[in-house]
Formats: C-alpha cells, structure tokens, sequence
C-alpha cells in the first residue's frame, strides 16, 4: 500500500531530445544531453544567414496528486456493489473440497499376470 501511495504522489519529468524526427535520447529527472549537432551561434554580429536547427528538446511533466484524503461519502452507489461483489466472491475463491473426490475409487487396478516391458526389451551384446 505504501509503494501505491508513493508512486501516486510523486511527480517527474520526462526529457526527450529529437534530431529531425528520430528521438535520439530520453532523460527522467534531468534534462537530456543532446546528439551534440546543437547550432553554434554566429561569431560576428554581421552574419546574417540562419538556419533552422534540425534538433527539438520535449518535455513531458506528469503531476502527482496531492490530496490522499478519501471521502467515503462520494462514493456510489455501483462502486459501492462493486466492491462489495469483489470481496464476495474473493472470500470463496478459496473454499475447498471437504474430501478430495476422486471417479476411480470403486474400481479395481488390474492384475498383472506378466511384465509386458520385459517383452518388449532388446538387449545389445
């Protein structure tokens, strides 16, 4: 129960780094590094031609919740026939057979007049 109530509170972050349309690297916690083919800026203010850098970071933040209190009074009316349902036919899951039936027990195993495998065996001398 403690690991449900930890993994619905956290919260993180997924780092995602595209080169064109290939995802290159993906990062949870920290920002991904990159392909390394990042545009340089120009070295003189002069320059005037630019191009569109072919690399794209996405950023996908999910949010924890941060409420853990349970109102019983919201609960329905199907949930509640639900769960009680659930717990029903839980508990007789697991009823067992008072004794172990079995279909063979009033007959008879048959009688062995000889051993048939020793019939059947070949023997390499």
């Amino acid at each position: 129960m403690a690991v449900v109530v930890l993994c619905s509170t956290m919260s993180f972050t997924i780092n995602m780094h595209y080169c064109g349309d290939t995802l290159v690297e993906t990062a949870v916690f920290h920002k991904a590094k990159g392909c390394g083919m990042e545009m340089q800026m120009p070295s003189s203010a002069q320059c005037s031609v630019e191009k569109n850098n072919c690399c794209s970071d996405k950023k996908i933040v999910v949010e924890g919740q941060d409420e853990l209190q349970l109102k019983i009074d919201k609960v329905s009316f199907e949930q509640k026939l639900f769960i009680a349902s659930f717990i029903y036919t839980y508990v007789n899951l697991f009823e067992g057979l008072d004794k172990n039936v079995t279909a063979y027990e009033d007959y008879r195993p048959p009688l062995v007049i000889r051993q048939i495998y020793k019939l059947d065996e070949t023997y390499l001398i």
